[in-house]
Formats: structure tokens, sequence, C-alpha cells
């Protein structure tokens, strides 16, 4: 990072562990969470995947991924530290609706959000964007480029799912470590610029 948002330790002093922060990755269905997660974790990750069933499939609306035959029912978990400082502690919240009263529990204590989207299904997107723009959690929009492909520029992104120039847009692969790790750090940016704006307000 390119800051040090964490004082230096004395010289001779026990070295402290890395600060913990909480990040929640959050977005609809079948949009890269569990993914995301397993590709970053330095510790097996923990997850709560159950077999979808033909009736989930036909309400989650698999068609734009219909390899997928398991889903998230509580939430996903890994850790990664970053450097001395910090250790990030993420969550995966579930993907559908049906699930969504888990969100609250899971973005207690959270200081950033990396909210997910396929631009195949935009449609899908809204809610997330919606909930942490309500919930006052600092949040990037995380475009996941399915195939390794952009199907839409950024800008008509932005515009169509109304995200405020004020939220980071970035494109990732969620089945890429190092790419993962640039839209964590992203999180991690947006939090502290936010902080340092808001100590700075009169």
């Amino acid at each position: 990072m390119d800051s040090k948002p964490f004082a230096e330790p004395t010289s001779g002093a026990p070295k402290k562990p890395p600060a913990p922060v909480k990040i929640v990755i959050a977005g609809g269905f079948g949009v890269g969470k569990t993914t995301a997660v397993a590709s970053i974790s330095e510790i097996p990750p923990l997850r709560t995947e159950a077999v979808m069933t033909s009736a989930a499939a036909e309400i989650d609306r698999t068609g734009h991924v219909p390899a997928k035959t398991t889903t998230t029912v509580a939430m996903d978990f890994g850790c990664i530290t970053i450097d001395d400082e910090v250790k990030l502690y993420l969550f995966g919240t579930p993907g559908q609706d049906r699930f969504g009263f888990m969100w609250h529990d899971l973005v207690v204590g959270a200081l950033g959000a990396l909210v997910i989207v396929d631009t195949r299904r935009l449609d899908d997107c809204y809610p997330a964007v919606d909930y942490f723009e309500k919930a006052g959690v600092p949040f990037v929009v995380a475009v996941n480029k399915f195939d390794g492909m952009l199907n839409h520029d950024l800008n008509d992104v932005r515009w169509a799912l109304a995200v405020s120039d004020e939220v980071p847009l970035v494109t990732f692969d969620a089945r890429e470590k190092l790419s993962v790790r640039d839209a964590l750090l992203a999180v991690l940016r947006n939090t502290f610029s936010r902080a340092q704006a808001r100590a700075a307000a009169p």
C-alpha cells in the first residue's frame, strides 16, 4: 500500500501482530464470491455450500451459470495477510435473496466491502450496490471478467448501476490470486481515504 496507516513499532519493542481488518465480499448469485475467497485465502477457506435442487435452480436463474451445482447458504470465510501491518478477514455473503437476512450480521464490524458484479446479469447486481449505499459501508464495485473478457465499458456499467463517481469501479478475475489481491487493495485504499476525509472534515 502507498501509505502507512499504522504506526511503526519502536526499536526493541515486541513485534505487533497485523491489525485485523474485516472485509465483506458481496454480490448476487453466481458472481464469483466463493471463487474469490478461495483464490486469495492463505488458509483453507470455510465454505457453507449446499447442492442446488431443481427448484432452487429455477428460483436463482442459473441460465448464465449452468455449470453451477452448489450454492452458499451461510457464508464463505478466508483470510490473507497483506503485510506486517494488515491482515484481512474475508466474509463472503450468500447471493440468493432468500438468504439476504444474513447480510446484516456479516456486515457488522466490516471496514469495507467488495461488491462483485456480473455484467451478463446486471439486474441481479442492483440489490448489493443498493445495500451498501444505504448501510454507509465504503465499498468498491468489481466487475468479474468471466472467461477473461469484459463485455461492457466500465463507464456504461457505472451508468447502468447508477454508481456514484465517488465509488471506485474496477475489473478483476476471481480465479486469479493477484487479481483478487488488487481488488482488495482497492477496497483498503477506498476505506482509508474515506476515513481520512471524515477526519479532516470540520
